[in-house]
């Protein structure tokens, strides 16, 4: 294969590597954030209200709980109040670092970058060491990037530029301002900036605020679970609707219960919020890092950009991005890991997936036969009769015999008189309209009542396959969806000595798939009339 040939399937391998990584990175920041975001607002008690010192980590617990408990119930009851109460965050955070820059402009002077140049050249060490920590006064901006794609660019730009980033910087330098008058307030300057009287509400409205971010990164955990899942790095998931007008407002209990207990665990271990920041840098800085490696393969690829414009970007974003990442690395004796450990087991369990699918998938199709030769031994078979009714058969394609069809005409001897074949198609949008939603294929002849039926969806839609049909009926299809029976191809796997994965692998790609969502509820089949056939693999 020619050298200019290897490079797009090279590329795919490393976004698709990176995009991996990243994915599972995000799955620890998940865990970390809820932990130190609730715990660091409650450590305000400190400052108002010292005696209830040692209830700081069960009040934090309690939140937590009830958060994920009521995940279940969907945001939109709630969501109405994020934005009123995320307005009243930021705009507190600017009077209160205004009252101080008022009085002592001279604080204003901090703006200048020339101080942080100086600071580097003078105490380098010092600086690098300190990068660790200043990595947590910009996280989250990176967010912004992944908001657009909910929002667009102009509120986004809005917001930032008309209230978060005046109000943030007034805070910071209120801080500033305050440290610098006394330093015994550096233990906790945010809480100390507010008089005592406004400290205990502060403290309020600090938990309601890290409540919202949380739930942003949870509801973020369960879109990123789907779209793994849709893309083939995730077994079937329980994914519910929790908003009959929004697509994307879901619930995925397992993912839920699985970061409840890991927040819950890091809560009560690490036990302080100063604790477990740096395992938050080390989460973020090497996210950023992945996410500009990823920027890079996209622009070679897709945008076409010429190797020089790419190290360009490189040398202006990657090596800001290289020292923050380098400052936090230190870190992963003292908590850093664990982030890292769960990317790591993230990563493993999708790749494991991933690989058993096509494993499985190639000894499954062996099995089924191509459809074109099946459909053919049907037609001259005199002794398989036609049977009254519709049935549906859902398969991954239309290149191979679904396996229930196969099974239930050699032990039955019967078709049904309208064979429907339905596939699935994941589409790398969030939404697709009905209109694109049905493709149609009568299999190269439109009188053997044998139909092939693709429907599309994007990785925020739910794949409701009656539904589907319905649309396509709307279209035109004749289809007697009310009569109908649903057929489905159950496989059970079984490890065995062949080559492609390991046997831990291999156990653990069992496990995955025993415990995959009931396809009869992921897909809305009416229960009634769904009927499992099954087949074992060795893989």
């Amino acid at each position: 294969m020619h050298r200019d040939q290897r490079r797009p399937a090279s590329r795919r391998r490393t976004g698709r590597a990176l995009g991996v990584f990243g994915g599972s990175l995000f799955f620890g920041d998940s865990l970390i954030t809820p932990a130190i975001s609730v715990l660091s607002a409650v450590e305000g008690l400190k400052v108002a209200a010292p005696a209830t010192e040692h209830l700081i980590v069960p009040i934090a617990a309690t939140i937590i709980a009830a958060l994920f408990a009521v995940q279940r119930f969907g945001t939109h009851h709630v969501g109405r109040f994020f934005g009123p109460v995320m307005a009243t965050w930021f705009v507190t955070l600017g009077v209160l670092g205004l009252v101080h820059v008022v009085a002592d402009p001279v604080v204003l002077t901090a703006l200048s970058p020339h101080h942080a140049a100086v600071f580097v050249v003078t105490h380098p060490f010092i600086a690098f060491v300190a990068m660790g920590a200043v990595v947590l006064s910009i996280t989250g901006a990176e967010a912004l990037y992944a908001d657009m794609g909910h929002f667009g660019r102009i509120p986004i730009m809005w917001a930032w530029f008309a209230l978060v980033f005046p109000c943030l910087t007034l805070n910071y330098l209120g801080q500033a301002q305050l440290i610098m008058r006394d330093s015994h307030e550096i233990a906790s300057p945010f809480f100390h900036l507010a008089p005592a009287w406004a400290q205990l509400p502060l403290v309020i409205l600090a938990t309601l605020a890290t409540i919202i971010a949380s739930q942003a990164v949870i509801s973020g955990a369960y879109s990123v679970a789907r779209q793994a899942e849709r893309l083939g790095f995730l077994p079937r998931l329980t994914v519910r609707q929790t908003s009959e007008q929004e697509g994307g407002q879901i619930y995925i209990p397992v993912v839920n219960w699985l970061l409840f207990g890991g927040v819950m665990l890091l809560l009560l271990t690490f036990r302080a919020s100063e604790r477990l920041a740096t395992a938050y840098g080390v989460a973020v800085t090497t996210d950023l890092l992945l996410t500009t490696s990823l920027f890079c393969v996209y622009a070679l690829a897709a945008l076409r950009w010429r190797r020089w414009q790419v190290a360009l970007f490189v040398l202006v974003f990657g090596s800001i991005e290289f020292a923050f990442f380098s400052a936090n690395i230190a870190k992963v004796f003292s908590g850093g890991w664990l982030p890292l450990l769960v990317a790591a087991i993230v990563a493993t369990v999708m790749t494991t997936w991933a690989r058993g699918r096509e494993l499985v998938t190639a000894r499954r199709e062996k099995i089924e036969g191509p459809l074109a030769d099946f459909l053919a031994e049907v037609h001259d078979n005199a002794k398989i009769l036609r049977v009254p009714g519709t049935g549906i058969f859902l398969h991954p394609g239309k290149e191979a015999v679904p396996l229930a069809l196969r099974e239930n005409v050699s032990f039955n001897h019967v078709l049904h008189d309208e064979v429907v074949i339905v596939s699935t198609e994941s589409v790398n949008v969030p939404h697709v309209p009905e209109s694109e939603r049905v493709v149609i294929d009568d299999l190269g002849d439109p009188y053997d009542h044998v139909t092939h039926i693709t429907l599309r969806y994007g990785f925020s839609d739910h794949q409701d396959v009656p539904a589907g049909l319905a649309t396509a009926k709307d279209e035109g299809f004749d289809i007697d969806l009310a009569g109908a029976t649903y057929f489905l191809s159950r496989v059970t796997v079984h490890r065995s000595d062949r080559p492609g994965m390991g046997m831990a692998r291999k156990r653990l790609f069992g496990v995955l798939a025993r415990n995959a969502a009931d396809p009869t509820e992921y897909f809305s089949l009416p229960i009634g009339r769904t009927v499992v056939l099954g087949a074992r693999i060795n893989f």
